[in-house]
């Protein structure tokens, strides 16, 4: 017997363009997408009309995607995004350098294809889905992990705004959450870190590394991994775990996850004047201190890198601090905390030796 119920409209996710089946007649609202798991509000009256037209989309190995999106799905892609707050209080100098400066870095140093770097930026309005906004950019984290497989090296970069904000589940050691702010952050909210440990750490199978490069203030367990490096200014290294509550681990999906970021959880970070770059604007201080301890150092640690990133930002933030030359002023500076200068950090979905590790885009 065929159905003799009311016919079911279809309509599309407004987050991901995937299809969706509208609730029934009459009635008004959330749809659950069974793809990207976000709500669509969804109205249905009893005049059935067509349905809307879905997004323009181009079709990945997958799924489908905006227009604009790479479509070539190599064994390494990246996601590189800036956000420069353009005309607001909140605006930010260096970021799209900072972007520019990272492409350049992985394609060049790291053999990345131009053509698997997907970048957002407020300079590419052109292309709506390219713009830093929340929605954009959970779309384009999700591009990024999406049919991952052994062997895939991902990367994902934010240069931006990032705060602290009230832990309300329990999870977080010092009470607080870390979130990335969008474009878009004040009308339709900041990135938690919970999110971003669901979107692109858990999806994570063996054989898959993602590194997180995060330049934003209040990043160090920005990405939830269960695992902070603390590393003295002397070299001593050890773990301390980050979980919180054992029965709900965020943890992959046995790939391996590894943020480095800007400073401390109670931190700041700053932009730094560009020396060596053409046009001498400002850059993230944390995104200059990588690129210079990667070219730097061909064939480095994770622990070498870490202390090269922090020594160089010591230099730069503590200049003014400066009162003995040479070799003693260097061990002074050393053993002397600096309580106002910002310290990158090391995170990780598990533990290694950060002396022994090489470190590998």
């Amino acid at each position: 017997m065929g159905n003799t119920g009311p016919p079911r409209m279809t309509s599309w996710c407004r987050h991901c363009g995937a299809g969706i089946v509208a609730p029934p007649a009459g009635s008004s609202s959330g749809v659950r997408c069974a793809l990207c798991r976000r709500v669509t509000r969804v109205e249905r009256h009893r005049s059935v009309g067509a349905p809307p037209s879905p997004p323009r989309t181009v079709r990945s190995a997958s799924r489908e995607l905006p227009a604009g999106y790479p479509a070539t799905r190599g064994k390494k892609r990246a996601v590189l995004v800036g956000v420069s707050y353009t005309g607001t209080d909140h605006e930010l100098r260096g970021t799209v350098k900072d972007v520019e400066c990272m492409r350049t870095l992985l394609r060049d140093k790291f053999g990345f294809p131009g053509d698997s770097i997907l970048v957002l930026t407020e300079e590419r309005s052109d292309e709506p889905y390219r713009v830093p906004t929340r929605e954009n950019l959970l779309l384009a984290m999700r591009w990024l992990v999406e049919g991952c497989g052994a062997g895939d090296s991902l990367v994902f970069h934010f240069s931006g705004h990032g705060v602290q904000k009230l832990d309300m589940n329990g999870d977080e050691v010092d009470g607080y959450n870390e979130a990335l702010c969008p474009l878009d952050f004040e009308d339709k909210g900041k990135i938690l870190d919970d999110e971003i440990n669901e979107t692109i750490v858990r999806p994570l199978g063996p054989g898959v590394k993602l590194h997180a490069i995060i330049d934003t203030c209040h990043s160090g367990t920005i990405l939830d991994l269960s695992y902070l490096c603390r590393l003295s200014r002397t070299g001593y290294w050890q773990w301390e775990n980050h979980v919180r509550q054992p029965a709900k681990p965020k943890c992959t999906s046995g790939g391996l996850a590894v943020s480095i970021s800007g400073c401390n959880d109670d931190q700041k970070s700053a932009e730094s004047s560009t020396q060596g770059f053409p046009d001498s604007s400002a850059i993230g201080a944390m995104t200059d201190s990588f690129i210079k301890a990667v070219e730097s150092e061909p064939g480095t640690t994770y622990g070498r890198l870490l202390g090269a990133m922090r020594a160089t930002i010591r230099d730069g933030q503590g200049a003014g601090r400066r009162l003995l030359p040479g070799r003693i002023g260097s061990f002074v500076r050393k053993m002397i905390t600096s309580g106002g200068v910002q310290e990158p950090q090391l995170c990780s979905s598990e533990m290694f030796d950060i002396y022994r590790k090489p470190f590998l885009l």
